[in-house]
């Protein structure tokens, strides 16, 4: 019998056709990279843009102190380098997001097998430079459209071998890390630490590292403001990945987990923050600066995109101190005003019939944007109002919280509104020029207007130093002159006027000789009114103009009582002119402006001119110091036991240093003002409502010495307080063989408490 041989299984075939389908498929994958890499499936980046692909930088503000006081932004990001990471941080990413992060060059193939393995059920296979470019460089289909899906994969891929070559890991890092957004306008890590924990990036801890890490799965489901016991189950994985790479012991997350989340949350709007005020107004100015400043190839900068540094004059103390003297002050002013109106038949308003009060609120209505589409939808005067007058539910400001949500009417709440006291501080450096503190307004949110720049109100008995200095800095008058206290007429026809105009001291009170200091410091009408017969209107308007008031001033005698209507910014700049001896230094607010990379674009430095003798400034500081001794503003030295100690307005407030001030109240109580000057600050402040019409009823509460002088010594206190801060205490120097007597006497120094206000219990 034929033994047939045993068949031998032919391997050949096979073996040429698992090469063949292996040759291909590499060929095929090599095909579609190479198609990728030519832009078949869509615009790839350029070298130029993977040499510089982080952009859309916000410009941000720094004050004096080196604190960022704000951004401009239409993202809130703000790159940081590498050095400035804490190594926590990075330690925490890689060992969350991309154990082999530094093995791999772009892409983990290892990752990805187990992604397609388990269906992305332990986690996708992107890597962190995957990551990177798709947050660069890719359009995000979502899952919907899978092949729109796989192509957005092919380029992610090939941009981040690309990546990978141009860049360093560390590199890498830093711009994922810079791009990521975190939510809430705090996009990049710079953003998120200050937002969500009020510090800078390489002063995070461990565990507000492992918290921002663990957003970078979801920024909005593990966010710690938002979901805070989700963000502190994703913390715990974060800190399992750092022990399971070796980067803290298993007893150290034990004890990590163990502790509660913390956040100081900080929100960086544009409304948000310190200086709001200030920064609306360094925007405009800004804008201009960029039409008269373009690049060196021509085009222009982009204030929201281009990350510009600009360093200002701003102290980041003051500012604080100043922001909250306006709270305290004004929301318990803002208290006694809301109890006072309860008895006014016509709240908010004082001195107008129900026509004058009806014309007030429709003209107010029309400046909305509620009556402009209803305008131009056609409706009549009568439905617009209709409309207006329908209750809704509305969210408004209110001091004890903040803000309340309520149903009210539109018109209601514009009535609302205008029931509010306002009030602008600003604070300013003599011999520089610079501008320490801004605070436009009580709350930036609600209310837009800026009563520091944007505001120009009546001035009362503040502009009266102006005719005093007139007079000394022409005559050389000594500030103890004396004058008879008596009614004086300046008649029809000298300088212009169209009949005879005789002031009247307030109270008709008369009698007797006062020197100019006295008059000056309890603000005689009558003996100020001789002082500008004596150097004429003209000469007040120059020497006002020079000190830095631009409004239009006429050059009549009745200036001489504070009927100029002038803004705080352009009134705080002519005071500091004293303090300055007799030099104005025009405000300056900018002392820089940087590129992204650190290269100045500019420097500032203030112009400044003279406007009177140093002689004539210090003699007028010694009239202005006689206020605050036995003036209105003495309640900055008596300790006021009549007043509690524990109201919001700070009594008593017992400086005992020189203090060169005056008050000023307008007609009817409409504006109350208070400028106060030390060696090496000027400082102003104004109160008063929208409307004129809108006021306290009486002097007691209505005068400068209620509304606002307690602001500036709230706020000078807190800056007092404060040891790193330099505020001088000292007197002012008096000129070298100074000439003008100035001392009348002790009786002129003495504090006079039977002549201040008289006690309100509501106070």
């Amino acid at each position: 019998m034929d033994k047939k041989k045993a068949a031998k299984p032919n391997y050949t075939f096979y073996l040429k056709v698992f090469w063949a389908l292996f040759s291909f498929s590499v060929l095929s994958v090599f095909a579609i990279f190479l198609l990728v890499s030519m832009g078949a499936f869509g615009k790839l980046p350029t070298f130029k843009e993977l040499e510089s692909p982080e952009k859309n930088f916000a410009s941000e503000i720094i004050s004096s102190d080196g604190v960022t006081l704000g951004k401009y932004f239409r993202e809130n990001r703000t790159p940081v380098s590498y050095d400035e990471l804490p190594q926590e941080l990075v330690d925490a990413l890689v060992a969350t997001e991309d154990e082999r992060f530094y093995e791999h060059s772009g892409i983990d193939f290892f990752s990805l097998a187990r992604a397609i393995a388990k269906l992305g059920q332990d986690g996708g296979g992107s890597t962190i430079t995957q990551q990177l470019a798709k947050q660069l460089f890719t359009e995000n289909y979502g899952t919907r459209n899978i092949v729109k899906r796989i192509a957005q994969k092919l380029k992610e891929w090939v941009i981040a071998v690309k990546l990978e070559k141009q860049y360093t890991k560390d590199e890498i890092i830093t711009m994922y890390l810079n791009k990521y957004d975190f939510l809430y306008n705090a996009i990049g890590i710079r953003s998120a630490s200050r937002i969500y924990f009020n510090k800078e990036p390489i002063d995070l801890n461990i565990e507000e590292s492992a918290i921002l890490v663990g957003m970078a799965k979801n920024p909005s489901l593990y966010n710690p403001k938002r979901f805070p016991e989700n963000a502190l189950r994703r913390r715990a994985t974060v800190f399992g990945q750092l022990e399971r790479n070796g980067f803290i012991t298993e007893t150290e997350k034990d004890s990590l987990n163990a502790l509660p989340i913390e956040i100081d949350y900080n929100p960086e709007g544009h409304s948000d923050g310190h200086a709001t005020y200030f920064r609306e107004y360094l925007r405009d100015y800004l804008k201009t600066w960029i039409k008269n400043h373009p690049k060196p190839d021509g085009t222009h900068y982009d204030l929201y995109s281009d990350g510009l540094k600009i360093y200002v004059t701003l102290d980041s103390r003051m500012q604080k101190y100043a922001e909250q003297a306006v709270d305290e002050h004004m929301s318990n002013l803002q208290r006694i005003f809301f109890k006072e109106q309860k008895r006014n038949k016509t709240a908010p308003f004082y001195d107008l019939d129900k026509s004058e009060i009806d014309r007030t609120m429709w003209n107010a209505v029309r400046t909305t944007d509620r009556y402009r589409t209803l305008n131009t939808k056609g409706l009549s005067k009568k439905e617009i109002l209709q409309n207006f007058k329908k209750k809704r539910k509305m969210n408004v400001f209110d001091w004890k919280k903040g803000s309340k949500d309520t149903l009210l009417s539109p018109y209601d709440s514009i009535k609302y509104y205008k029931t509010f006291l306002h009030s602008g501080l600003l604070a300013l450096e003599p011999q520089t020029g610079h501008i320490k503190a801004w605070v436009g307004g009580i709350n930036h949110k609600y209310f837009k207007y800026d009563h520091v720049k944007q505001g120009k109100r009546q001035v009362g008995s503040t502009f009266k130093p102006f005719v005093y200095a007139s007079a000394i800095n022409q005559f050389r008058i000594s500030p103890c002159e004396k004058y008879p206290n008596t009614p004086f007429t300046i008649p029809q026809g000298k300088y212009g006027l169209l009949e005879d105009w005789t002031p009247k001291n307030a109270g008709d009170e008369y009698g007797g000789e006062l020197t100019l200091k006295q008059a000056l410091a309890k603000s005689i009408n009558v003996i100020t009114a001789r002082m500008i017969d004596r150097v004429g209107p003209s000469t007040v308007v120059q020497l006002a103009k020079k000190s830095g008031i631009t409004s239009d001033i006429p050059a009549y005698p009745s200036i001489a009582l504070g009927t100029v209507d002038a803004s705080l910014y352009d009134m705080v700049g002519a005071y500091a002119m004293f303090a300055n001896k007799g030099f104005r230094v025009h405000q300056t607010m900018v002392m820089r402006i940087e590129d992204k990379n650190g290269s100045v674009l500019q420097r500032f430095v203030p112009e400044s001119e003279e406007v009177m003798s140093e002689e004539a400034a210090y003699a007028v500081l010694d009239l202005l110091k006689g206020v605050t001794m036995e003036g209105s503003g003495v309640r900055l030295r008596g300790k006021w036991g009549k007043y509690p100690e524990n109201v919001a307005t700070g009594y008593p407030y017992e400086f005992t240093n020189p203090i060169a001030g005056k008050t000023g109240t307008t007609q009817n109580q409409s504006d109350g003002w208070f400028m106060g000057v030390v060696p090496n600050l000027a400082v102003g402040v104004w109160t008063g409502a929208d409307e004129r019409a809108t006021h306290f009823k009486g002097i007691t509460f209505g005068q400068g010495a209620s509304m606002s002088l307690p602001t500036w010594a709230l706020f000078m206190k807190k800056c007092y307080a404060d040891e790193t801060l330099t505020i001088s205490q000292e007197d002012f120097e008096q000129p070298e063989n100074f000439g003008i007597a100035i001392d009348c006497g002790s009786d002129d120094d003495k504090v006079d408490e039977t002549s201040l206000i008289e006690t309100n219990p509501d106070f």
